[in-house]
């Protein structure tokens, strides 16, 4: 997970319920004292208990404090111009290569395109998302959104040069290009790395999160 941009987001924030659950919701809940600061109120005798949780990313979040003091208002925005400024010029870029379903319109800091058309020759966008490990990348989002078949997501964040931008875009295209012509070669990828392909499905059933010694 990586922040201040990207890797999915912590999922932090406040969740709004009814008034009738408030006294069912997970504890302990933070509360203003007399004084004027805030602390944690553990006392909640209909509250469903703590979850684990409860006390979030704290390193994303003081990272993310840390990047906003760095950069400021001024730059805060400048930031984000920067970041809408690269997802549509990569949009751009890549709509005669890969079917854009929201590609009439401007995006903002992430756009989503889709592989289903290069269904026709057997290649999907988990076989785009593969190849572009073999040219050093790692790969977008992938199947996310569910609304878009053979989802592919893109978020080149404000601190993309339009130089790495456009070797990204170069080489996209260039497996676009072989999934077309050559789809087996893209259906064989990675092949550069110490690990080939993987039984995903398998490998989320089946987990092994302990290192063999030998």
């Amino acid at each position: 997970m990586g922040t201040p941009h990207g890797g999915g987001g912590p999922g932090s924030g406040p969740v709004g319920v009814a008034k009738n659950l408030l006294p069912f919701l997970p504890g302990p809940r933070v509360m203003k004292k007399a004084d004027g600061t805030f602390g944690l109120d553990y006392d909640l005798p209909q509250s469903i208990g703590q979850i684990a949780p409860f006390y979030g990313n704290f390193s994303m979040y003081l990272r993310s404090l840390a990047y906003m003091l760095r950069c400021g208002k001024e730059g805060l925005a400048r930031a984000t111009d920067y970041a809408v400024l690269n997802a549509n010029y990569m949009q751009a870029r890549l709509k005669d290569h890969l079917h854009m379903p929201f590609g009439d319109r401007l995006c903002m800091h992430e756009f989503v395109a889709s592989a289903a058309p290069l269904g026709e020759h057997g290649i999907n966008a988990m076989d785009i998302a593969k190849a572009l490990l073999d040219k050093g990348y790692h790969a977008p989002t992938v199947y996310f959104p569910l609304i878009v078949k053979e989802c592919l997501m893109f978020e080149p964040t404000e601190t993309e040069s339009r130089e790495t931008i456009d070797r990204f875009c170069d080489d996209l295209i260039e497996i676009v290009k072989t999934a077309r012509t050559n789809p087996e070669a893209i259906k064989d990828a990675p092949i550069t790395l110490p690990v080939r392909r993987l039984d995903e499905a398998g490998a989320a059933r089946n987990m092994v999160l302990t290192e063999e010694k030998k």
